[in-house]
């Protein structure tokens, strides 16, 4: 194969990536093979092995291309929490409803992986993104622990369980909105959804003890 420029193949990547997402949207991801998105993509299957070693890399790249900016902005508010970590968490939280609310691809790649995503021993990626979905939670309670800190939860608070109380209320929002993306306007919401479940954690916290 005659080599491409950077360019050239990052377009390449590109192009294979929109096809992925089609494919693995309309027929589910056990069922859509490397073929298929070939073919969806106008490429052979050469042209996808020659940027992805198989279907969970080809999974994994359009993961990361559509989360990467919740992470780097999962980052920035991590280097900034300790002025004021509760919100802090208010606009992560509400960061990432409004984006899968108004972005087309973060919309897709959650309804993917929500619901045309088949669980199975063949899915390696799925233990990827289980460890990146710890990683993610250790980050935000490290902004629960600072809150603690601040005095803005009880010093007894327990962080873990408060962490996986909210990673389980926006991931089941967006797992039903999903569903009916109709039923009300999420971006909209997003605020007021978010504080509801902070005035919450702030009132009664989980504790320790």
């Amino acid at each position: 194969m005659v080599r491409k420029t950077k360019q050239e193949a990052s377009e390449t990547v590109t192009i294979l990536l929109d096809a992925a997402e089609r494919e693995f949207r309309q027929n589910g991801v056990a069922r859509t093979t490397l073929a298929n998105v070939a073919t969806a993509a106008g490429m052979t299957r050469g042209a996808i092995y020659w940027h992805f070693k198989d279907k969970n890399a080809l999974f994994q790249a359009m993961c990361d291309r559509a989360f990467l900016p919740m992470q780097s902005l999962l980052n920035e508010i991590m280097a900034a929490s300790d002025k004021d970590p509760l919100d802090a968490l208010r606009q992560l939280s509400v960061h990432m409803l409004t984006q899968v609310a108004k972005n087309p691809r973060q919309r897709t790649v959650f309804t993917i992986m929500f619901h045309h995503c088949e669980k199975n021993d063949e899915m390696a990626f799925l233990a990827n993104e289980m460890e990146k979905r710890g990683e993610c939670l250790s980050k935000v309670e490290k902004i629960l622990q600072e809150a603690v800190r601040h005095g803005q939860l009880p010093s007894d608070t327990d962080t873990s369980v408060s962490v996986h109380a909210m990673h389980s209320y926006l991931i089941g929002l967006l797992h039903e909105w999903l569903i009916e993306p109709t039923a009300y306007d999420l971006e909209r919401h997003a605020e007021v959804m978010i504080k509801i479940f902070l005035a919450g954690l702030v009132a009664n916290p989980p504790r320790k003890n």
